[in-house]
């Protein structure tokens, strides 16, 4: 089959998996292994290593060296910080822990032989932020065990590969010179994985110097950052076997905490590198599965699974955070959730082969990663709910509305979307204006939302929707632009009339939020009508009392808002998007004071009367 065909084939079954994880919530690792197993081992319909060859190694490597550059890019020193002095345990003390521990398990209850065992247990130090980060982001767990997991398997990506790099390149020498010993291959590794650090250090600090001055054009930077990854890699790789993933993750780090804002540019797009790059790997891999490596998974290598989950793991969280200010209950969630990604995978398929040709049987590691990824995932990814809710760990699984700027306007709706049990955040950058919010006892952030540093100290995670409200219209697009890529593009909004894209006098659509209103209220006119006594109303729909019972009974003049379903989820009816009501539904809408007629009136004290003397009687 054609190189070109195949490389379609993978983009199309990678991505479809993705987004097929994201209409049913499945885990999309597991869809694209079975995408990729399906395609390859199962129909036939290609063979990577016949259609890549020698190609094949180099790609993957490369793919897993931009993987953990762009996680290594996310981790900032300031939001580390808010975990506590958990990840550093966890990394210093858990890894080696878990390396050990996980080697007896591996060799003793698995049946590998020693090399093999002590190589394999040193990759499963991995916990895959790719897998990590989509499980916490479902379940809404609260802050710091979310904060410990992520930046333990961000910072542990690296270190695990180290440790097999360590293992490899020790019983590679024993190959060599059977009379070598561990103090003549681990101090040449450790200088090595030095110099790999400084060199991803350095290169990290050239980019931070080139990109602000403009020695670089705004169109080359991203090419110019992405060379500069493979180049590091690359070069590093010359010094030592898989340092250069030592060296792309430092740099990535560094990067991350040199306050580049030339870089905040090139966020949504290495995101989408990211998203190509595990796609297209793992369906790779998994597409060269071949059934003798399943020949692995015995019994043995499920007690294996097994020690794994109840053994290693726990005692690793146990041992390391002994004595820490963590408490119980986070730790007991800690020693429980660890589930393996692709960087397992990935690794573990480079030195499956190098193991080969230094007289080991190192083909089972394709096969065993691959069972590890699924197990993990499959039994962490269906009780993570479960277990925080059991260890009070669950925070706001309804979503929740981030709502900028304190207006009297914005007040009232944030009251209302909290007596509909929605979260809710007031964000501002003046005191003074959020003295509303701080009287009414409604949650806030005082601070610029537009700061990098708001993205350390307000956790974002619980807010589905944003909406800005502003008296400064540019302002209020300037926000839904900056966050159309994080929270979604449909799902921003700002007061202000939906704009005509041919009207040159306007902003354009596709830089700021969609309007509020059907019909296009600006922030002059919510305010005028709240000082005449215009209030949000919520009515709720049934199966007696439909969507048109419910717009009958609202005054005249009244605008729908948005609507909030059983499950939390929130929809805004604007002139873009209008969605379809249905009974249980709660219909929050923006309406002027209930004016009654004579006979209305009447009719009230009637009923009154009515009832008290009933009450009398």
């Amino acid at each position: 089959m054609e190189q070109s065909l195949v490389i379609a084939m993978v983009g199309m079954l990678g991505i479809g998996a993705q987004w097929l994880a994201w209409r049913t919530g499945w885990p999309a690792i597991v869809l694209m292994l079975a995408a990729g197993f399906l395609a390859g081992p199962i129909l036939g319909l290609f063979d990577p290593e016949h259609a890549f060859g020698e190609l094949l190694d180099p790609m993957i490597a490369i793919g897993v060296a931009l993987i953990l550059f762009e996680g290594g890019l996310s981790l900032d020193f300031r939001e580390l910080r808010h975990a506590g002095d958990g990840v550093w345990r966890l990394v210093l003390l858990g890894g080696p822990i878990a390396w050990v521990l996980g080697s007896f398990a591996a060799h003793s209850i698995g049946g590998l032989e020693w090399p093999v065992a002590i190589l394999f247990a040193g990759i499963l130090v991995v916990t895959g932020p790719t897998v990590v980060m989509p499980l916490l982001r479902q379940s809404s767990v609260k802050t710091r065990p979310a904060a410990i997991l992520k930046w333990e398997a961000i910072v542990n990506d690296p270190i695990g590969a180290l440790f097999a790099v360590v293992a490899y390149e020790y019983f590679r020498a024993v190959a060599e010179s059977p009379g070598a010993g561990l103090f003549d291959v681990v101090p040449p590794l450790v200088i090595a994985a030095i110099i790999a650090g400084l060199i991803g250090y350095v290169a990290a600090a050239a980019i931070a110097w080139a990109f602000p001055r403009g020695t670089i054009p705004e169109f080359l930077k991203v090419p110019v950052l992405l060379t500069s990854v493979i180049v590091v890699f690359v070069f590093a790789n010359q010094i030592e076997h898989e340092a250069g993933l030592v060296a792309v993750t430092v740099m990535g780090i560094a990067l991350a905490n040199m306050n580049v804002s030339s870089l905040r540019s090139i966020h949504p797009f290495k995101q989408n590198i990211a998203v190509l790059l595990i796609s297209g790997i793992f369906i790779l891999l998994s597409a060269s599965l071949e059934f003798e490596e399943l020949a692995y998974l015995n019994w043995n290598f499920g007690l294996f699974l097994l020690a794994l989950l109840f053994l290693v793991r726990p005692a690793t969280i146990l041992l390391s955070l002994l004595g820490s200010s963590v408490p119980w209950n986070e730790r007991l969630f800690l020693a429980w959730i660890a589930p393996r990604g692709i960087v397992l995978v990935a690794i573990s398929g480079l030195f499956a082969l190098r193991l080969e040709d230094i007289g080991y049987d190192g083909t089972a590691l394709i096969g065993l990663s691959f069972a590890v990824v699924v197990a993990t995932i499959v039994a962490h990814g269906f009780t993570i709910d479960l277990v925080a809710r059991l260890l009070n760990l669950k925070g706001s699984n309804r979503p929740g509305i981030l709502i900028v700027g304190s207006t009297p306007w914005t007040i009232s709706l944030a009251l209302m979307m909290q007596e509909l049990k929605a979260p809710v955040m007031v964000v501002d950058a003046s005191w003074q204006r959020l003295a509303l919010a701080r009287q009414k006892g409604l949650p806030f952030y005082h601070g610029e939302i537009l700061n990098e540093a708001t993205e350390h100290n307000l956790d974002l995670s619980p807010y589905a929707v944003l909406v800005a409200a502003t008296e400064n219209e540019a302002y209020n697009a300037l926000v839904c632009n900056e966050f159309a890529y994080e929270i979604g593009r449909d799902t921003v909004f700002q007061l202000g009339d939906a704009v005509d894209d041919d009207d040159r006098h306007a902003l354009p659509s596709s830089i700021r939020g969609r309007a509020l209103f059907e019909s296009g209220f600006g922030v002059e006119d919510v305010n005028e009508r709240l000082a005449r006594g215009w209030v949000f109303r919520k009515t709720k729909l049934s199966e007696e009392f439909d969507f048109d019972a419910a717009q009958e009974r609202l005054p005249k003049g009244a605008s729908l808002l948005l609507l909030v379903r059983d499950n939390g989820t929130i929809r805004f009816f604007t002139h873009a998007a209008r969605p379809e009501p249905r009974a249980g539904d709660v219909i929050v809408s923006f309406a002027p004071p209930q004016e009654r007629s004579a006979q209305e009136a009447a009719a009230k004290r009637e009923r009154k009367r009515t009832k008290t003397a009933e009450q009398g009687g």
